[in-house]
């Protein structure tokens, strides 16, 4: 019998759609959510459906931005053909995303055991979640916000892509905060931030998902449960990135800081007095 039913696959794949892509922490919520459900977070299956799931959000990423990359791939195509079209900023580009995608990959199978051991704890979800709010306030202020996504360079992808490592330790963290945090250190808008989050995220989030399939299936998640977690999570992260899109144009990042604070906070709580178990 499966350790996720099909209702509860819902409930996942949307708290994954949702957040994926917003600076505040998918795995926490999905932490959050999964205890509040009575679902071992730290049940290698569990973890496993997690990473899955993922895959319905970057498919999201890649129907939204499908133009974008089909020119960054036939730039990548051509550059491999033609030594002129090397010069070219998308064939450089798909080659930053490459590189930058190396550290977390041997981060994440070398340290697998603790990311799905002690670093799955909620009390780590919680610290995180308030402690990345911290740097993204910090990055948001100090950051000029003067450089355009054409403006981003080989150091700029490997900075931002290595940063992706603290969500892979420190589930709260968030991936999309980390990243778009450090791209905005560097001086990038907050636009150009955001879409360098995004397709960073799709080779490693990928693999992750594609990596855990065999666990998730073979240790106590139904096929029915990842299906349909990962056709909602699909679904509900393409509207998220439309509207993060949308939002990041017009407003500062203070609003995910606050959020962030106020559920570590009340995880916290919840965790001290034994609402929830970490």
């Amino acid at each position: 019998m499966s350790v996720i039913s099909v209702g509860q696959a819902v409930v996942l794949g949307a708290v994954e759609g949702v957040t994926e892509f917003l600076p505040v922490s998918s795995t926490g919520h999905l932490k959050i959510a999964e205890g509040l459900m009575g679902i071992p977070v730290d049940d290698h299956a569990v973890v496993g459906f997690s990473a899955v799931i993922q895959v319905g959000a970057i498919a999201a990423v890649l129907v939204y931005f499908f133009k974008d990359i089909v020119r960054i791939v036939s730039a990548w195509g051509r550059g491999l053909r033609d030594r002129e079209e090397r010069y070219h900023h998308d064939y450089k580009f798909a080659w930053w995303v490459i590189y930058a995608t190396i550290p977390i990959v041997a981060v994440g199978l070398a340290a697998k055991p603790l990311i799905q051991g002690p670093l799955a704890s909620l009390w780590v979800v919680a610290g995180s979640l308030i402690a990345g709010s911290g740097v993204m306030w910090v990055a948001d202020q100090m950051g000029r916000h003067k450089r355009g996504e054409d403006d981003t360079s080989f150091k700029d992808a490997m900075l931002v892509g290595s940063s992706q490592i603290l969500a892979l330790l420190f589930p709260g963290f968030s991936r999309s905060g980390a990243t778009m945090s450090t791209a905005l250190i560097l001086d990038l808008d907050r636009v150009a931030a955001t879409r360098l989050s995004f397709f960073l995220g799709i080779p490693a989030l990928t693999g992750a998902g594609l990596y855990e399939l065999k666990d998730a299936l073979g240790t106590g998640v139904g096929a029915a449960p990842l299906a349909v977690g990962t056709i909602v999570s699909f679904a509900v992260a393409y509207g998220s990135i439309a509207w993060l899109l949308k939002f990041v144009a017009k407003h500062s990042f203070n609003a995910f800081v606050i959020y962030r604070i106020v559920v570590g906070v009340l995880l916290f709580g919840l965790l001290g007095t034994g609402v929830l178990t970490g």
